[in-house]
Formats: structure tokens, sequence, C-alpha cells
């Protein structure tokens, strides 16, 4: 069977649309289980292995379940979004891995080793915080018991989430026997940039994933009415925001560095009250940690407090070498190879041992966690038969 990419999206279209307002698939929401109940459909109707790991992500495999003893290459990505989020981040990893299965079946490829399919849980973390929360509790960076006692914005846990999607709470937390038994991870995803536009090609490895941060900044005021109150007996976050906000602008700038308050909490949040309190997001990021130590260095004063942290993270020469190779054979000429300041599973996956690389697909618009987001049929198409021809070099890697 062969169900062709296009199709493959047009399947999982409806979901979570918002037309102009863009994709919301949010985390162990009714979308997100509409979404893996279609990913366990697909699995089931290739002949897939369906099985979901303690940490709540999917897997289909190729060739049965892998073991230690023989382990599996693995691809896929996710399928959640941010709010009003684009069709390609996450869901373009997962339909080509599909697709790729589909194309090397079509060529009468068999696998000498197991070949996995995963759809991560909750890799965007817009919903309770974390980015790449399936695979940080896989890998063991996060607390199972500390995961399950995070709450959304409406203040329901994730126990209580992972609860409504029959995920078994009891046994939430990391999987060191899956682990142990992935050879080698490729995760294909849409470019999240400009670059590949601007050097004119359709499909890139990556070299590595710059250091990043989530902090969150609570700055404290004094509620009160906002019409009898005078401006000089004020004690407004607001001001202090304000301050923020130039501040977090200017020292990015300073530090070739990316820093970007993407959501705020106002405490009462009222139309005709003087807030109590503000709680700002604070994301921040550069090529080297050093940038981002200076930008946190200039924010102090605010006392941001650490929500996560990535330190730089460089894919695997080994398999980027391989993947690239693959690549070079299929498509005619030596793939560029790009940094990236997006946060990926792969790069919690190569920080955890195993053996990583990431393929990007050209973005022809360079916009991301926005309906603007792009990626032209030809170029998945690429993306797809660059995906499957290095899925098959990976499997022959040890003859």
């Amino acid at each position: 069977m062969h169900i062709s990419l296009q199709d493959l999206f047009e399947q999982i279209d409806g979901i979570g649309n918002g037309g102009e307002l863009g994709y919301t698939r949010l985390a162990w929401t009714e979308e997100d289980a509409q979404l893996r109940a279609w990913f366990r459909e697909q699995a089931e109707l290739r002949g897939l292995l369906y099985e979901v790991d303690r940490a709540g992500n999917q897997w289909a495999w190729w060739g049965g379940r892998p073991t230690p003893e023989d382990p599996a290459i693995t691809t896929g990505s996710h399928l959640d979004s941010v709010p009003g989020g684009g069709q390609f981040d996450g869901p373009l990893g997962v339909l080509s891995a599909l697709a790729a299965i589909d194309l090397l079946r079509d060529q009468g490829f068999e696998p000498r080793h197991p070949i996995g399919i995963v759809n991560t849980s909750d890799e965007e973390g817009a919903r309770f915080g974390i980015a790449c929360f399936g695979t940080r509790v896989l890998t063991g960076v996060i607390d199972p018991d500390q995961a399950l006692a995070r709450a959304d914005a409406d203040g329901i846990t994730l126990a209580e989430a992972l609860d409504e999607h029959e995920i078994d709470t009891d046994d939430y937390g990391a999987d060191p026997m899956l682990l142990k038994s992935i050879a080698c991870h490729l995760e294909l995803h849409v470019e999240q940039g400009y670059a590949l536009g601007e050097i004119g090609s359709p499909i890139a490895v990556a070299s590595h994933i710059w250091p990043h941060g989530r902090w969150e900044v609570r700055l404290q005021g004094e509620s009160n009415h906002a019409g009898t109150t005078p401006m000089g007996r004020r004690c407004d976050p607001m001001n202090q925001l304000a301050d923020l906000i130039v501040a977090v602008r200017e020292s990015a700038v300073r530090h070739d560095a990316v820093a970007t308050i993407g959501r705020l909490t106002v405490i009462p949040n009222g139309v005709n009250v003087i807030a109590a309190a503000v709680i700002a997001s604070l994301d921040v990021r550069a090529s080297h940690e050093d940038a981002v130590g200076a930008v946190l260095a200039d924010l102090a004063r605010f006392a941001p407090r650490r929500e996560s942290w990535t330190a730089s993270t460089y894919f695997d020469t080994s398999v980027s070498g391989i993947v690239s190779q693959a690549v070079s054979e299929e498509i005619g000429s030596v793939p560029p190879v790009l940094g990236t300041g997006a946060g990926h599973d792969a790069g919690v996956l190569q920080n955890a041992g195993v053996p990583t690389a990431m393929l990007f697909v050209r973005n022809t618009t360079g916009a991301s966690h926005t309906p603007a987001e792009h990626a032209d049929p030809e170029d998945c198409e690429t993306g797809v038969v660059a995906l499957a021809a290095a899925l098959q070099t990976m499997d022959a890697g040890d003859e």
C-alpha cells in the first residue's frame, strides 16, 4: 500500500483546524486524542506493531519490537501543536515517516533490524510548560512525580489529563530498556527559519541545537480600584513589565541572542482593577551558552526562575554522515549543514545517549509556530525520499 504524503495531511487536516487562526492541538486534549487514535489506525493499517511507552509516547514498529540485542532505527516527530500553530511543525516528521515506510515497501525493501516510528507526547510544551515533555520523561530528565503534578492554565494536572486518556499514571516514568533498544534515531522536521530558502536547497542536515531555556518572571504589585487610586499611590506591576520587555530586547540584541516574552498571566485580570501581580514567561536562546548567561545576568534584577534548560546539543557525527551521504545520492548534491535555535525531541534523545541526526525540509516563508508556516509539496516529497534512503542505509550500516 502507499498513501501519498498529501493524502496523509488531508486525513488530519480537520483536527484542531481554526482556519486563518491556525492549528491548535494541545497535548492531552480532545484534538490530541483524535490524532493519537489516527496514528494508531495508521500503524495497524500497515501491520505495524503498535505500543505506548511509559511516558505516553506512541510507537509503531516495522519488523517487530526491538531489544537491546537487536536495536531499532527510529524516526518520527510529534503531532501536537502550539496554539494557532502551522501545518508542518511536527506532523511533517510523523507523516513523512509513514510515507517513507510505504515507499520502502513498494521498493521491496525488508529491514534487517526493526524500524520504529514515534509520535512523541507534548513536544511543544504549550499546555504544561515544558517542551519535549514526553521524551524528557522517557529519558529520565524529569522526575515523574513532579511531571504528574504540573498543572495547565485551568488547574488541570498532568495526572488528571493522563487519566482521561487512559494512560497508566502508576507506571508513568522513564523507560531505560526502550532507550537501550534504539540503535539510532533520525527526525525529519520542517525548517524553522529562512536559511534553506536563501541557500536554495530543499533539505539540510542538522549540526546542533542551540542552548535554550525557559524562565518565569513574577512581578509583584498591589491590587486596587482602577478609577479611585491616584497614579502616584499605585504599585502597578505593569510598569515593571514594561521595563522587563524593554530590558529583554536590549539585552538579546546586545549579546546576539534571541529572547521572547510569549505568555502573560495577569492577576486578577480585570479591566477595572490594578493588577496584583503579573507572571511572564521568558524564552532565551543563542548559538552559545555564554550569550544566554549574559542575557540572564542582565535580567537578574527581575529574579527570573528557571523552568527548563537544555545545553548545546551536537548531533552524532557518524549518523549525520551516513544520513548526509544517503541524501546526497538521492538529491544529487551534498545537503547543507545547519544549526537551529529550535528545540527538538531528537536533541533530548541525543543527550540521553541515543545517536541521533536530523533532516530539515525547506520552509518557504521562514515562519514557524504560526499559520504562515509553509513547505512546498515537492520539497516535502524530497524529504520522504531522503528519509527512506537514510533509513535503508542505516539499516545496512553494519554490513
